[in-house]
């Protein structure tokens, strides 16, 4: 049977009615939501929920074993949150893995362009273009979706389900084996809550901007370790700077000091001392703290100072 064809069964939509109703209902909804997996360019298995307001706000939220990444989009505003997948696209260097420890799971903002981009899958015009019309070759009624009826229409690129009764909302999207749309291999999405606004999408509070550190909760890194006071007795002190901000934290820096011998590297004694009151972005502060010894300490003992940045939870 053609696809613009008028079904032989009585009572049943057309195509172009199912094919209209489903994309006018992309075009001109206020809201719906988006599930399913996907896989990217790598070969990487992800699953996907998403909400849509229209006209200008999704929270966008995608998974994978041991990653978690949600995303508000709001206006011309990217925010994103998920300390694993900000780790892997920070720099693998120690300042960077540091930054991604002070962040935590908070907020922070991106560019649009980092942003998930779904136009064949969420814009009526684009979706009726990659998946309907001329793209249809086959029609199958009386399918069943989640307990509702579906009518399947079937092309070279994927398998569409329309719900048989009108409005003819989508329900499922599911494309063929090696069909990549939207950079996006063998997505299998649901469609759902068309026009049933249950939640606001609102900018998040104490959001971290990368390009501006002093958003960030204290990042201590030690300048100098003074020993010269380090006799019975041992007092030992570090310079150390803030590289982000005041505010944030989940509780106050510490600088860990060690003393191990110089040969065999035996740790010789500790002690710890709390950064207390902080300092703002880039000044420097001392800390102290005295480690107990058992007797003179050792010719020439080594003393390194490691700070701890609690950050955001």
């Amino acid at each position: 049977m053609v696809a613009c064809e008028p079904p032989f069964q009585l009572g049943q939509p057309t195509t172009r009615e199912l094919e209209t109703g489903a994309s006018d209902l992309l075009t001109a909804a206020a809201s719906f939501t988006l599930t399913g997996t996907y896989t990217d360019s790598t070969g990487t298995g992800w699953t996907i929920s998403a909400v849509f307001l229209r006209p200008d706000r999704e929270d966008v939220v995608v998974s994978r074993p041991g990653v978690k990444v949600e995303a508000l989009l709001i206006g011309s505003q990217a925010y994103f949150r998920g300390q694993a997948f900000l780790a892997e696209h920070m720099g693998p260097d120690a300042l960077s893995q540091t930054l991604v420890k002070a962040a935590g799971n908070a907020w922070w903002k991106g560019s649009t362009e980092f942003f998930p981009q779904l136009p064949d899958f969420t814009t009526g015009a684009a979706f009726r273009s990659t998946f309907l019309g001329s793209a249809v070759t086959r029609r199958t009624d009386h399918v069943a979706i989640d307990g509702a009826e579906a009518i399947e229409l079937s092309g070279p690129r994927a398998d569409v389900y329309i719900r048989a009764a009108a409005p003819h909302d989508l329900m499922r999207v599911q494309t063929k084996k090696d069909v990549v749309i939207d950079g996006l291999a063998h997505p299998d999405f649901e469609y759902g809550n068309f026009n049933r606004r249950g939640t606001e999408i609102t900018a998040p509070s104490d959001v971290i901007d990368f390009s501006n550190l002093t958003t960030l909760p204290p990042v201590y890194t030690v300048v100098s370790v003074d020993t010269s006071r380090c006799a019975s007795p041992c007092v030992v002190s570090a310079q150390i700077k803030n590289l982000g901000g005041l505010f944030g934290a989940t509780a106050p820096s510490t600088v860990a000091f060690t003393m191990r011998a110089s040969v065999s590297g035996t740790v010789i004694g500790a002690c710890q001392a709390q950064v207390t009151p902080d300092v703002g972005y880039n000044a420097t502060t001392s800390v102290s703290c005295t480690i107990t010894l058992s007797g003179p300490p050792e010719n020439a003992a080594v003393v390194t100072a490691t700070p701890t940045n609690p950050g955001r939870a």
